[in-house]
């Protein structure tokens, strides 16, 4: 089986979807062929197979991409728009949080919008405080829309197919680090459903529930504590919103501990959320309080070595695992 990047994977899941269905297109800043293919490249070769008028390249104006993403979509179009960096979804909240997401149930269920937003962002590559920001959770707390990351290629391919198929917005976010990631090419008209957990190891101590880059992370610690007899299991959300809750709470009752991981800042993320529902419905099999792992409650600094602190790291992972077994 011939192995795929993440660029790649995202390329054939949405050039797959164009052709089988005219009413899918692309819109967005550079990503046509004239500015090639986007500035990560995901839309590469599009142009050429499907023309402008299926790959719009628009002015720099977010506001402008998600209204006519809207738009289209409830002309019955099933529209992919690029926010070529996530910081930038700030200024087309309007437009999501209070149109599309709510289309559905102000209409009584008679306005579906189906739509994805793509939207690119990771620490670690110094894009600075402006460009760097995982906002999963400004998402997350609304109700309509489906939130997303995948953490390797063969997600990507299968979570983009069924974001495409979709019939409410999903906003799909790919980490930067991760595009050069390589895996196994699933093949044509692999999906992966909505709202569906990922156990990436089984274990048998303590649950990381993850989603994103940050899964990589957990798979190295737990490669690691497996030399000092620590049983760790990965739960890869790849759904951050709404999530596999059921899968979650399984791992859980299993191991009797849990540890909440994101890049996002730690405060009021998504992994407060659920560690605060593990905690409701695990309380009978939890050996310990929930932990929590994510990123610094400051802007992501510019600086490498301080960007670098800013990151959570594999000894903060380890240092909260330990402490929740009583091995510290």
């Amino acid at each position: 089986m011939a192995q795929i990047t993440m660029t790649q994977a995202l390329n054939l899941a949405i050039d797959e979807a164009m052709a089988e269905d005219p009413g899918v297109f692309c819109l967005g800043e550079d990503v046509s062929a004239k500015q090639g293919g986007g500035v990560f490249k995901v839309t590469s070769g599009l142009t050429e197979k499907y023309g402008e008028h299926r790959i719009r390249a628009t002015p720099i104006s977010e506001t402008a991409i998600i209204g006519a993403a809207v738009g289209a979509a409830l002309a019955g179009q099933r529209p992919i728009a690029e926010i070529m960096l996530m910081n930038f979804v700030g200024v087309c909240m309007d437009q999501i949080v209070n149109h599309a997401a709510k289309l559905r149930f102000m209409s009584g269920g008679q306005t579906p919008c189906p739509m994805v937003i793509r939207t690119t962002t990771g620490v670690g590559v110094g894009f600075g405080g402006q460009h760097s920001d995982m906002l999963e959770a400004w998402f997350a707390h609304v109700a309509g829309i489906h939130v997303v990351t995948p953490s390797n290629p063969a997600d990507a391919r299968g979570l983009m197919r069924a974001s495409i198929d979709a019939n409410d917005p999903v906003i799909f976010i790919e980490n930067i680090l991760c595009y050069g990631l390589k895996a196994e090419d699933p093949g044509p008209g692999y999906r992966v459903p909505l709202g569906k957990a990922a156990i990436a190891r089984e274990g048998t101590d303590i649950s990381i529930i993850t989603y994103g880059r940050t899964v990589l992370d957990a798979l190295a610690v737990a490669d690691d504590l497996a030399k000092e007899g620590i049983s760790v299991e990965v739960v890869d959300l790849r759904t951050i919103a709404p999530y596999d809750e059921a899968t979650v709470l399984a791992s859980v009752r299993k191991t009797g501990r849990a540890l909440t991981l994101h890049e996002a800042v730690r405060p009021f993320g998504t992994g407060a959320e659920i560690a605060a529902n593990i905690q409701e419905k695990c309380w009978d099999s939890l050996k310990g309080p929930v932990r929590r792992v994510g990123g610094t409650f400051s802007a992501v600094p510019f600086a490498s070595h301080l960007e670098q602190a800013w990151i959570p790291n594999k000894g903060q992972i380890i240092e909260q695992i330990k402490a929740s077994m009583g091995k510290l």
